[in-house]
């Protein structure tokens, strides 16, 4: 609840290990908060939340680890290059300091950004900006990945190559996606 608005009463579902699940419904209908509160940005009023197992409240740290999110806005600093928004990344995640270098360019490369890693964000095109985003929320190997309308304001060309990787990284990962849309 928000003061006297109610922004999410009496919802319950179950996601599988691998699936790619949808939450649907128009603006204002509560997903992102949802998503919010899965991954322990907001704490809810009532309820239980578990995600891997882990309770969003009384685990959060541990929730938070397994976790990837690309938020609904952009989210990334565009006066640092690519490779430096993974690295910080990579640093908040607690990557170990041995294997940042290869999952940075492991990233890149699976998001076809490699040849840019050095080029200011603040250049990057739409789609290039939402692909590292996309790097950025699979750099620590997460269990779920969460997308809070993962492909708004792309054009059709950049929607369909986002989600050739997405269900690709799936497959080879096993990886969870939790969409909102």
């Amino acid at each position: 609840s928000f003061g006297q608005i109610k922004a999410v009463d009496e919802v319950s579902f179950d996601v599988k290990e691998g699936e790619i699940f949808g939450l649907l419904g128009p603006n204002g209908a509560g997903k992102s908060t949802i998503m919010k509160i899965l991954v322990t940005i907001i704490k809810k009023d009532a309820g239980v939340a578990v995600i891997n197992g882990y309770d969003v409240e009384k685990q959060q740290n541990l929730v938070r680890k397994s976790v990837g999110i690309i938020f609904q806005d952009p989210s990334l600093d565009e006066r640092l290059n690519a490779w430096e928004n993974l690295y910080f990344h990579s640093k908040f995640y607690h990557v170990p300091v041995k294997e940042i270098p290869g999952r940075i360019n492991k990233a890149l490369d699976f998001m076809s950004l490699s040849e840019r890693k050095k080029d200011l964000v603040i250049n990057f095109s739409g789609g290039m900006k939402r692909r590292l985003e996309i790097a950025r929320g699979i750099l620590h190997t997460p269990k779920i990945l969460f997308l809070d309308e993962p492909t708004i304001g792309l054009d059709p060309q950049t929607r369909k190559l986002i989600w050739q990787y997405l269900l690709n990284l799936r497959d080879k990962q096993k990886l969870t996606i939790f969409l909102t849309t």
